[in-house]
């Protein structure tokens, strides 16, 4: 009888361990800061555009009675990857209000990652970009006018959104600011660029996507419209290099678009 019960405490004190173990293994994760931005939850909306309405996720408010908004736009992939809240947390810290734009959406997504080459991939694009800069222009035209951002909006695109944001900012006054990552402008865009916003650039050397070249061609365009432009260029960064979570390029390339964005906003 008394072996029984040994087994038994002995069993008792195994679950009680395993269990002791999951919460402080879950309190780490909740209370480091990776952990913290997973866990804390976005604000969401939506933004009537003329195509329907589109969902904005917000990191909520920074510190000061007065911010500029920015608006993020995402690579083909969406917003999937962890690293999206670390930028909307560093933009905050320095700021700003950061909002998640969803131009591409679930069927978008979807559509992209089954179009089985680059080439389909392309047609696709060109087919829906009209709709997607248009739902842009709509958001920041909704984001200028609250009086919390003091009419001060900023575009962010990276890859695919970089090329969304660079069609959606040409000859825009409510766009004051526009930060391209590893991609410029769609391939065979033909509009007239007569404008546009103070420009920064943020590229990896090493980016087989989108060649460096494509930045310096698009630094010189800018030049020729009498506009601020700005290159930085991030040694052996290759196309995703943005959003790789931590890295030593990715952190200083994210901050540089903050310090860029707060002093062309402020």
């Amino acid at each position: 009888m008394s072996q029984m019960l040994g087994i038994h405490d002995q069993r008792t004190q195994e679950r009680f361990m395993r269990l002791f173990t999951v919460i402080i293994a879950t309190l780490t994760i909740s209370l480091s800061p990776a952990g913290a931005n997973a866990q804390s939850s976005k604000r969401q909306f939506t933004v009537p555009t003329a195509s329907g309405g589109v969902l904005v996720e917000s990191f909520g408010d920074c510190a000061n009675a007065t911010c500029p908004a920015v608006l993020i736009l995402s690579g083909s992939k969406g917003f999937g990857a962890p690293v999206y809240g670390e930028i909307g947390q560093t933009f905050r810290a320095a700021g700003l209000d950061a909002y998640l734009v969803h131009a591409l959406s679930a069927t978008d997504l979807k559509a992209i990652a089954t179009a089985g080459s680059a080439r389909g991939r392309i047609v696709y694009y060109a087919l829906r970009l009209p709709d997607w800069t248009s739902t842009v222009q709509s958001v920041a035209s909704y984001l200028e006018g609250k009086a919390r951002h003091g009419g001060k909006v900023g575009v962010l695109g990276i890859s695919l959104g970089a090329q969304i944001a660079s069609a959606a900012s040409v000859g825009r006054a409510d766009i004051k600011a526009l930060v391209l990552v590893d991609g410029g402008f769609p391939n065979g865009y033909s509009h007239p660029i007569r404008s546009l916003p103070p420009l920064h650039m943020i590229w990896g050397s090493a980016d087989q996507t989108f060649p460096l070249q494509i930045a310096r061609e698009l630094q010189l365009t800018a030049q020729r419209l009498g506009g601020a432009v700005t290159l930085d260029v991030y040694e052996g960064g290759p196309h995703d290099f943005f959003l790789r979570s931590g890295t030593t390029n990715a952190v200083a390339a994210q901050q540089s678009a903050a310090d860029f964005l707060i002093r062309q906003l402020k």
